[in-house]
């Protein structure tokens, strides 16, 4: 009995800290719950603001109404112009890894003639199809390495919101 009362207690303790919401910064790019970002305290922030003209990287410590309190700074939502999210944008990660499927195809494509051909003709040579191909994979795959999300801007359809989810 006593150890179903026990683990009674631990469930329903258990229950209580998962029901607990936490403060998060959102970062809206419209509608679509993809192109939304969150910043939960603890996590470092890399902003420019109106007041400083280049990027600083701070942590987040707490999230109040009105403000932002980092480690070493306290910001208000309308005062952050930029943020950097080349880390933080999931959609990053689909580009990073399309980009990287293209160029290995590419590459495993160049290596596979290579040692088919010299394993049939005992020659080094490279079909003109598949040396096109392949240039094509590799040409796509290096035109593709600077598109990624880089920063977020504050200003038109994009807002910065301060969400507390407190259950006080």
């Amino acid at each position: 009995m006593k150890r179903l009362l026990v683990l009674l207690m631990i469930f329903t303790a258990s229950l209580s800290t998962f029901a607990q919401g936490t403060d998060f910064i959102l970062l809206k790019r419209g509608t679509k719950q993809k192109s939304q970002i969150r910043y939960y305290p603890g996590e470092t922030i890399t902003y420019k603001s109106k007041k400083i003209d280049y990027f600083v990287t701070d942590v987040i410590q707490s999230i109040d109404q009105n403000f932002i309190y980092l480690s070493e700074n306290i910001l208000s939502p309308e005062s952050i112009t930029e943020l950097d999210i080349r880390d933080k944008d999931r959609r990053n990660n689909t580009l990073r890894a399309l980009n990287m499927l293209t160029l290995g195809a590419g590459i495993i494509l160049l290596g596979a003639e290579s040692i088919n051909s010299i394993y049939h003709e005992q020659k080094f040579s490279i079909n003109k199809g598949v040396g096109l191909t392949s240039g094509i994979l590799l040409g796509t795959g290096l035109a593709m390495l600077p598109l990624r999300y880089k920063t977020f801007k504050n200003s038109g359809r994009n807002k910065i919101q301060l969400i507390q989810m407190r259950m006080d």
